[in-house]
């Protein structure tokens, strides 16, 4: 597959990573020459500078045969400008653009996106797709990482292991044989800072950090058996009033369940925005590191504080102080994904990464086969991929002792009719079935052939 990708920033580089990892024809395009050179220094990929909208500059990147492009530089205009070029001049079949401002994604003007109008087949929303992040983060407090599959009926919930886990040193295909009931599969485990699927005979020790995926109705009895104390959150401070921060909280505001949210916000006319946007939200103006202001929040009484400004350092610093004063769960939004492996030191229980997000929202995208979603795992180190099972693909019909997985790779859960069922060896993957796999990052390109259908399928 041919792919041009507009904008060398972290979402465009951890693309461009992802597709020529995956030997796909890659070029990347970018008005500043540093990012286009540490793409081609670091990746296998062609690069031009020069704006993604020109269409000299298009031509030169070989949007003539170009099976998609994908806009995804800073600046709005520039991507939907890019994917109208792309289309009217170059013909290329499927066009992806990366939209930040709220404006551009309002409902009502939803056809703006339509093929007479500007004909982008795709709109990929950073802020959307964060602020559900975070929520799903609030509503599950005890997991640092949280995704839904199979239409909202599983989780992958990434926790960290210490030693009340009643389950340490239990090799993994005992947890079967104690818990027969439970829909839950360990399909991913960092130790040492190294991720990898396990083995059957693999244990869990303290320090680890542990991915399972489960069924809905089971989150309570896997979080317990995994050693966490799942707590109702009725109260959370936001440190940050823009984008993000403004959606989680009007999503608060609309849910049943009522939760009390109060915003903290640094600058005026962003607080007063927030202030006019929400009708049960509190905000507060002033600096979220003000132990003062944090007082005045009452931060010692919230449930969680969700740390969502512009600047990572600012949201690190923020959580800190937060559980200082006495908050018991930090979240903070980080962008630098070599941050990460900082928030265990320093207390903060779980981040959110926009970059992550967004790449894993392009890649459910450009996956090949009938690829439903694909969730980014760590530093783009593994994907946990959910796709619907047609008859002419490799795995249809066959039970999974069968099939020919590498060992990167673990079924967690299979959707069958409206049931999801916890995959053992015997189980027989049908026709229909919607199967969501673990997969290390070298071995995505394996797991497409065998979701593939085969070329008489059309």
């Amino acid at each position: 597959m041919k792919v041009i990708i507009c904008g060398a920033g972290q979402v465009g580089w951890q693309i461009a990573r992802h597709l020529s990892g995956e030997k796909n024809d890659v070029t990347v395009v970018d008005n500043n020459p540093e990012l286009v050179r540490r793409a081609t220094d670091t990746l296998d990929v062609q690069g031009i500078a020069g704006f993604a909208s020109y269409p000299d500059v298009l031509e030169q990147a070989g949007a003539r045969d170009a099976d998609m492009i994908i806009a995804a530089t800073y600046s709005d205009e520039v991507n939907m400008v890019t994917c109208q070029m792309a289309h009217s001049v170059f013909s290329v079949p499927r066009k992806i653009a990366r939209l930040r401002s709220q404006s551009y994604l309002t409902a009502i003007y939803s056809d703006l996106y339509r093929r007479e109008h500007l004909p982008i087949d795709v709109v990929i929303s950073p802020e959307r797709e964060v602020a559900e992040a975070a929520l799903q983060r609030i509503a599950s407090p005890a997991a640092f990482d949280t995704e839904k599959f199979l239409g909202g009926r599983a989780h992958l919930l990434g926790i960290t292991i210490n030693d009340a886990c009643p389950i340490v040193n239990t090799p993994l295909r005992q947890l079967t044989d104690l818990f027969s009931t439970l829909r839950t599969i360990v399909v991913g485990i960092r130790r040492d800072g190294r991720l990898f699927a396990p083995e059957p005979t693999d244990q869990i020790f303290p320090g680890d950090e542990c991915y399972v995926f489960t069924v809905n109705e089971d989150i309570p009895r896997t979080m317990e058996i995994f050693g966490k104390v799942s707590k109702k959150r009725e109260r959370v401070v936001i440190i940050g009033g823009g984008n993000v921060g403004l959606s989680v909280a009007r999503a608060l505001e609309e849910q049943t369940s009522r939760i009390r949210a109060k915003v903290i916000e640094r600058n005026r006319k962003i607080a007063e925005k927030a202030a006019d946007a929400l009708e049960k939200t509190i905000v507060l103006h002033g600096d979220g590191l003000d132990a003062t202001l944090l007082a005045e929040a009452n931060i010692e009484r919230a449930d969680v504080v969700l740390c969502v400004t512009d600047d990572d350092k600012t949201n690190m610093l923020a959580a800190v102080r937060a559980k200082a004063e006495g908050c018991p769960m930090a979240i903070a939004l980080v962008n630098d994904p070599t941050l990460a492996p900082m928030m265990a030191p320093l207390g903060i229980d779980a981040f959110v990464n926009p970059r992550a997000t967004t790449v894993s929202s392009i890649l459910r995208h450009i996956r090949h086969g009938k690829v439903r979603e694909v969730y980014s795992i760590g530093d783009a180190e593994a994907e946990m991929i959910e796709a619907e099972v047609l008859s002419t693909s490799p795995i249809a019909g066959q039970k999974i002792r069968d099939i020919d997985f590498p060992e990167g790779v673990l079924v967690g859960g299979i959707l069958k009719g409206e049931k999801v069922i916890k995959p053992g060896a015997d189980t027989r993957i049908e026709e229909g079935d919607v199967i969501a796999l673990f997969s290390m990052a070298d071995d995505v390109p394996e797991v497409e052939r065998l979701l593939q259908v085969s070329i008489d399928f059309f």
